[in-house]
């Protein structure tokens, strides 16, 4: 706790700066911006996954994949990135 008897309004306004700069500079330290979310056409993902097109289109039907399109476009279809790298897991081989 603070007090701030006997105290100028200057040396106030100073120790509420410096509260706030370490304040700041704590929260610097743990931010991650937001990236955006990056969509892949399906020539990306079968280029990415080195697969051909039948392939992502059963792992898509399967429920592997999801594809997303933009509504009244017809065939433009879209994988998001994150979804397709959360999609890999680790395999555990036995030697």
């Amino acid at each position: 706790m603070i007090q701030f008897i006997q105290k100028s309004p200057e040396e106030v306004e100073t120790s509420i700066i410096n509260g706030v700069k370490t304040i700041i500079e704590e929260l610097k330290k743990s931010y991650e911006p937001k990236k955006p979310e990056e969509y892949l056409t399906r020539d990306e993902v079968v280029t990415l996954l080195k697969i051909n097109l039948s392939t992502l289109w059963s792992w898509t039907k399967k429920g592997k994949l999801t594809s997303y399109g933009i509504k009244g476009e017809g065939n433009r279809i879209y994988y998001k990135r994150s979804e397709i790298e959360s999609a890999l897991v680790k395999l555990k081989h036995k030697r």
